[in-house]
């Protein structure tokens, strides 16, 4: 079984429903906070979006096609980046909606049971701890801070003259200048990096919570340089200016814009921080 936000989902052999359905999950919310479904569409190929009272909590699902959805056909579809995509797109589109209501737990992709009775009763056991998290999150969304390196161009090396010292000494001063571009190097990153942490700390202390990603590849970002720092902030409505304030403050910082460059994305539904495993959140700078 896969554990996600503490709920689980079918794993590879099991027993496919007599009509051949599943129930997928893309949310849990606060049965006052549903929101109005028509018009979502779900995943190609479902019925409607529809809400199923799980207790004191309601869950956002969809009835798919088990087979497109069982572990063999999710590999194959999934290795296409278009297709991928796709199923994200129409996943994320539905927790969306759901958000606009009210706080929300969203569910994986492809988060599937065997049935409404399954879906419940994966609920049913952690609902104290699923309505603790949903007020963990009330009035609040996560916002993205990523920091880029900013590096000067070494200056060109100027041509051998007429007067050039001897094979030997042009070698050893090659290598010389090899070796302090990468000494060079070494200290814009670790710079980079110190004023990464500089600005973390800074935007951190105005978060509910705070937590560090993992980089993003450039090539999936479509820029030239490696992050030196990705991280997910948690933050109050009411703080989304002072934040801009302070992320303009620190972008307007000579010590800072020299070093690195900031980039702020948000806000968005809160993924890194609806989880139940609240030992893996990182707490802000300041936090007791």
């Amino acid at each position: 079984m896969t554990e996600t936000a503490g709920l689980t989902r079918p794993a590879a052999g099991a027993q496919t429903p007599s009509d051949g359905t599943a129930v997928c999950v893309f949310a849990v919310c606060h049965p006052q906070t549903a929101p109005d479904l028509d018009g979502l569409t779900g995943h190609p190929g479902g019925g409607p979006v529809r809400t199923l009272a799980a207790g004191p909590l309601t869950l956002v699902t969809q009835s798919v096609p088990a087979a497109d959805f069982a572990p063999e056909a999710c590999a194959e579809r999934f290795s296409d980046p278009a297709a991928l995509e796709s199923c994200a797109r129409a996943h994320h589109a539905v927790i969306a909606a759901v958000a606009r209501g009210g706080p929300v737990v969203p569910l994986p992709l492809a988060t599937l049971y065997l049935g409404p009775e399954r879906a419940t009763a994966a609920v049913a056991g952690r609902a104290d701890r699923l309505l603790a998290l949903l007020e963990r999150l009330r009035h609040r969304a996560e916002w993205g801070l990523k920091v880029y390196p900013v590096r000067s161009t070494p200056p060109a090396a100027d041509p051998p003259g007429p007067d050039s010292a001897p094979a030997a000494d042009t070698g050893r001063a090659y290598l010389d200048r090899l070796r302090n571009r990468q000494q060079e190097r070494e200290r814009q990153h670790e710079t980079a990096w110190r004023t990464a942490e500089h600005v973390y700390a800074a935007l951190a202390r105005q978060a509910a919570a705070a937590r560090r990603l993992r980089p993003q590849d450039p090539a999936l970002t479509g820029g030239s340089r490696r992050q030196v720092l990705n991280a997910a902030l948690l933050l109050d409505h009411d703080r989304e200016r002072e934040f801009r304030d302070t992320v303009a403050a620190l972008a307007r910082d000579p010590a800072v814009a020299a070093h690195a460059r900031i980039e702020v994305t948000g806000p968005w539904v809160p993924y890194s921080f609806a989880r139940l495993d609240d030992e893996e959140q990182e707490r802000p700078a300041d936090a007791p």
